[in-house]
């Protein structure tokens, strides 16, 4: 049996039973199909894509049906005109690609980014059973992959949350040489459980995205509505003052010099450059972009940079 150290839950890793205590704060974040529509609109978000609906048949071809949905299949099994017959999804899909790979497993103020993650992953995975939608997704490292089909209601976020609390990943470590190709995985893997009209948030540094992971999300974009939620820590994004410090990761210890006044500036702005080219990718496919410190109230986050609060100018 584990041990259990209190010290470093939620800090290093996750406590499973403070992701179910977020149940009641997952209702400030209403993801009703209105709701989201009207913030998103105008934004980098489209309105919702894709039909929302699900195969049902196919028939003969009838005069007025829609050239789009005519099933070639068939048609050309059969040489005659066929059409798909679709009928309405009462629940929208909402799937949660969440990203446990080492680099997330790193932090200097509050939480590791990988608690951080799963946080953010539990808000949205109770947010989204509250409004009665189906729930599912991928939780991911460089060497486990845990495949979520959608499904409905609370016992589908308990689930959800278990996995996030006890995926391998907490325990696991693996080589740097894999990451990118880890990425590229879970989004071609997310693409076979998502259909037309889900709504999709990809939780993650985004570090090592290679191309072949931005075309997969590229792919993946054009029949879902896409949220990239950018997690970084304070020391990534700038050094702290002049001076020496040391830092481990708990098996190594080093000391950081950051006297030179240009080392620090050019360190800013790399972080900077990175996070201008996630956004504007983002921008270009059309997909949702917002950035989240370890160190920042992820819940207001959430509500401000989604627009629940407020709208964006």
């Amino acid at each position: 049996m584990q041990t259990k150290d209190t010290a470093s839950d939620d800090i290093v890793r996750i406590n499973q039973s403070t992701l179910i205590g977020l149940n009641r704060d997952a209702r400030q974040i209403p993801l009703n199909s209105a709701s989201i529509r009207a913030q998103f609109n105008g934004q980098y978000l489209s309105t919702f894509k894709g039909r929302g609906m699900e195969f049902d048949e196919s028939r003969p071809y009838q005069p007025g049906d829609d050239i789009r949905a005519m099933d070639w299949k068939v048609t050309a099994r059969t040489g005659k005109a066929h059409s798909k017959i679709f009928r309405e999804e009462r629940e929208r899909p909402v799937l949660l690609w969440v990203d446990y790979r080492q680099p997330m497993f790193f932090g200097t103020q509050q939480h590791f980014k990988s608690v951080v993650a799963a946080k953010i992953a539990a808000l949205l995975a109770w947010s989204t059973a509250h409004h009665g939608d189906r729930l599912g997704g991928l939780i991911f490292s460089e060497t486990a992959h845990i495949e979520l089909r959608p499904s409905r209601g609370k016992s589908a976020s308990l689930h959800f949350i278990k996995q996030l609390a006890q995926h391998p990943a907490w325990e696991n470590s693996a080589n740097d040489s894999q990451q990118s190709r880890s990425a590229a995985d879970a989004l071609a893997r997310l693409q076979r459980v998502s259909k037309p009209g889900s709504l999709i948030f990809l939780i993650s540094d985004f570090r090592n995205m290679d191309e072949l992971a931005w075309s997969q999300l590229s792919q993946l974009n054009r029949n879902a509505d896409v949220v990239l939620i950018s997690i970084h820590d304070p020391l990534e994004q700038q050094l702290p003052p002049a001076g020496i410090y040391k830092i481990s990761n708990g098996e190594t210890e080093l000391n950081l010099n950051t006297y030179n006044r240009a080392q620090r500036k050019e360190y800013q702005q790399r972080f900077l450059k990175q996070q201008a080219q996630l956004q504007n990718s983002s921008r270009k496919l059309g997909m949702y972009f917002l950035s989240i410190s370890t160190e920042d109230n992820y819940l207001s986050c959430l509500q401000e940079q989604l627009g629940l609060r407020k709208k964006f100018k």
